[in-house]
């Protein structure tokens, strides 16, 4: 299997130069934070999503997303003139789901089960070219951009934390990262409830938590488990894979917000929540903030 290069990652950033966000590192206590809630949509999702539009050059898109890529793919499609339909399973965040109406995509809401077969279906009917969440590698290039601009800023980082969720960030961190600096130190983090990429790496091949397991995290946008493709980067790239408990992500929800003044969904917190529980050591640490589109109602409640 081919995996993504840094020479692939590199191409990408010059794609989304001027589109997406070069997010600072964010000093926090002893570490540093890299928040990709600044960017236009929210979250890192923008950066492969525009890259796999640029790339492909299709006549219209679709996916299947639980907020973040449908919105990433939607500003995309936006920008290149190309419809998009974006295949949403039931009980996404509604702010999630707003935000991908508005940037002009129309959303299809199926059952959770249903979301792959029913994006597939519509590619088939519609003409459309389907842009998966993260089991693409012009995908996973593009996220990757995030690892290379840690890099470039902080030359002398010794670890980096990432979300885990279907894989596609932190394949691309993790390459970006192992090219540039082989000798630090590149961490999965993923909730507990969720944690079907450490069974995996575990087992050494990829294991399927399912809905009914993976739907009890907050964390919706690391709900998803890994493809072959990513777990092929993740069991070469990554140095391990810490978990974190649902009471320790909310906590560093609202850390982020007190100390660093940084709005962080769940699953864009959990790097943080992995520094705040001693899992991980401070130092020269940068942990990925992936993501800020968080619920009113959920954020109210933890700060």
């Amino acid at each position: 299997m081919n995996l993504v290069t840094i020479d692939d990652i590199r191409a990408a950033a010059d794609r989304i130069k001027g589109v997406a966000v070069r997010t600072p590192l964010v000093r926090m206590g002893e570490a540093w934070v890299k928040p990709e809630s600044l960017q236009p949509v929210g979250a890192f999702k923008l950066r492969g999503a525009y890259n796999a539009v640029a790339s492909l050059r299709p006549d219209g898109v679709v996916t299947h997303s639980s907020g973040n890529h449908g919105q990433a793919l939607a500003y995309a499609a936006r920008e290149f003139g190309v419809p998009c339909v974006v295949v949403v399973p039931e009980g996404a965040p509604k702010v999630k789901l707003a935000a991908i109406e508005g940037w002009g995509a129309e959303t299809v809401i199926v059952p959770v089960e249903q979301r792959e077969v029913v994006a597939e279906k519509l590619a088939r009917e519609r003409g459309l070219t389907l842009v998966p969440p993260y089991d693409h590698p012009v995908v996973i290039a593009g996220q990757g951009t995030v690892g290379l601009e840690i890099v470039e800023d902080f030359p002398d980082v010794e670890v980096v934390l990432v979300p885990v969720g279907g894989g596609g960030l932190a394949s691309g961190v993790g390459t970006a990262v192992k090219a540039l600096r082989p000798e630090t130190k590149v961490i999965g983090v993923e909730p507990e409830l969720a944690a079907d990429a450490a069974e995996s790496l575990a087992a050494g091949h990829p294991v399927e938590w399912g809905p009914a397991r993976t739907f009890r995290t907050m964390a919706d946008g690391l709900r998803t488990g890994l493809s072959e493709l990513t777990f092929a980067h993740l069991s070469r790239r990554l140095d391990g894979i810490v978990t974190v408990s649902e009471d320790e992500i909310r906590a560093a929800m609202g850390h982020l917000a007190r100390s660093a003044r940084l709005v962080a969904e769940p699953s864009g917190a959990v790097t943080t929540a992995a520094l705040l529980s001693g899992r991980v050591p401070a130092g020269r640490t940068v942990a990925v903030l992936s993501g800020g589109n968080v619920d009113p109602d959920l954020f109210r409640q933890v700060i």
